[in-house]
């Protein structure tokens, strides 16, 4: 489970770095930080789902 969480965190932090350059957002501004925060968040729970379904 940790496994599955470390990996939808670090995908879910990396998507949301590239949204924030998508929308011309500096890597290292408050918007930017922001929306690699929720993209971790959303990864977090991404990688919880799969890791019950796994064990399921």
């Amino acid at each position: 489970m940790k496994l599955c969480i470390f990996v939808g965190t670090t995908v879910g932090g990396l998507a949301g770095g590239m949204v924030a350059g998508a929308l011309d957002l500096d890597t290292f501004s408050l918007g930017g930080f922001a929306l690699s925060g929720v993209g971790s968040i959303v990864g977090v729970y991404a990688g919880w789902k799969v890791a019950r379904k796994l064990e399921e």
